[in-house]
């Protein structure tokens, strides 16, 4: 620990969901109190929950109503936020180096960082895997961060427009968007895309037939969409995207991404100028043998059951980022990449943490599966609810099924913002919602 009369510094490298959730509830507690100093980095300048980022790309969402900017935010909560994008970790002298921010014009905002710990939390999510896939870099799109997600629906709306005021006819790959993988990520930004496109063109773009010329196509390369779902499920959803008009190819694998579309191992090529990669997950490759920790195949820090690093006890690591053991029908695996696990290691950390500074030993984290979501938009939610909620595994979709995946949120505002300030942001975009457009077009 530190020296006599020196606050502990607990240093959190990553703003999403489980990152901003733990330094909230530092900064309430030890921040306020000025029992230690709480410091937050992050490489964007606003937080938004990942699971959201569909409804950006999709237009369905107003960015603007749900971001919270960090330096205002960490200033009503008691820590301190520092922008940049983890570079470097001296465990020795116990500091991390942030690489400099650069704005859109190439001029350094901040300059190399050097930020020192006592407790350190690596929690920088996970990126999409192209696998090495030919062409993913250079012509695919992601959706990796509120960056990708914009980009993506600028992209989509700039097609819609200039399809509209151009002489010649529209080809066939115009407004043919293809997303592969059919995950979660995949799966509901193909149903957001189906309603918003035709919200769109229904602005004035009278040129453009929504069922003639516009298209999507899920691309997957397992038997089944969803296959980390219930195979009953899975059929289901599958079955109402297709009545949606969306175009579902399993069993394809993806060979390259070329300007004019996809080429599958099969030899077909699907024309597209819209290409979003949505498939497989890995850790940032900063993470690689950074600092001397141990790693797995995919980049992700290999942590115990405490949350602790192998290599060095004052480095946690949790969320998507994290390779966690968890054991589940007595068979060992890691903790899956879910929203849900990042909210419950943020709150299991921020009591071990308040362990550690009395100098009591950690208790070891336990992933409690409470089912996965996925939203359809307007159309319909389907999912699971585990056995350690209700007693058995139960498959719900439906109403009930959206309520459930809109308190995963609220959850996670609540978490950030408290109750007041939650009720006031739904009511305020209740309210809002009522004046503006029902898709953004901007």
């Amino acid at each position: 620990m530190n020296k006599k009369n020196e606050l502990h510094k607990i240093v959190i490298v990553g703003g999403g969901a489980g990152g901003l959730e733990l330094a909230t509830r530092l900064g309430k507690t030890f921040g306020r109190r000025k029992q230690a100093i709480i410091t937050l980095v992050d490489k964007n300048r606003t937080h938004i929950w990942k699971p959201k980022l569909h409804e950006i790309a999709s237009g369905s969402m107003d960015f603007g109503d749900h971001e919270v900017d960090y330096m205002a935010h960490a200033h009503w909560n008691h820590f301190t936020f520092r922008i940049g994008e983890l570079s470097g970790l001296d465990r020795e002298h116990k500091n991390i180096a942030l690489a400099p921010y650069v704005d859109t014009d190439g001029v350094a905002v901040t300059p190399v960082q050097q930020i020192s710990y006592d407790t350190l939390v690596i929690c920088i999510g996970s990126l999409s895997n192209d696998f090495g896939t030919h062409g993913v870099k250079e012509y695919a799109l992601r959706l990796e961060n509120q960056h990708d997600a914009k980009q993506f629906h600028s992209k989509m709306v700039n097609a819609c427009i200039r399809a509209h005021n151009q002489a010649e006819a529209i080809s066939k790959r115009q407004l043919h968007v293809a997303i592969i993988g059919a995950g979660a990520t995949g799966v509901e930004l193909a149903a957001e895309l189906h309603r918003t496109t035709r919200e769109v063109v229904a602005f004035g773009l009278d040129r453009i037939d929504p069922d003639k010329d516009i298209k999507v196509s899920l691309i997957e390369a397992a038997d089944r969409i969803l296959p980390a779902l219930p195979p009953q499920l899975s059929k289901a959803t599958e079955e109402l995207i297709e009545s949606l008009g969306v175009q579902v190819l399993t069993r394809s694998k993806v060979m390259e991404v070329l300007p004019t579309g996809v080429k599958l191992a099969d030899g077909r090529m699907i024309e597209s100028e819209l290409v979003v990669w949505a498939a497989g997950v890995k850790a940032a490759d900063v993470l690689k043998d950074m600092g001397g920790l141990e790693t797995n195949r995919i980049n992700q820090l290999v942590v115990e059951d405490t949350l602790q690093t192998t290599r060095d006890k004052a480095i946690f690591a949790l969320g998507d980022c994290a390779a966690c053991p968890y054991i589940h029908d007595g068979l060992a695996g890691l903790v899956p990449p879910r929203a849900q696990a990042a909210h419950q290691q943020a709150t299991h950390l921020y009591l071990q943490i308040k362990r550690r500074f009395a100098n009591k030993p950690l208790q070891p984290y336990r992933y409690r599966d409470f089912g996965s979501l996925v939203s359809l938009g307007k159309f319909s939610t389907v999912g699971n609810m585990m056995g350690g909620l209700i007693g058995k595994n139960l498959m719900i979709e439906g109403y009930f099924a959206k309520l459930m995946y809109l308190s995963l949120y609220k959850l996670h505002e609540l978490a950030i913002h408290g109750f007041l300030k939650t009720s006031l942001y739904t009511l305020a975009r209740m309210i809002t919602k009522q004046t503006n457009p029902t898709v953004k077009l901007h």
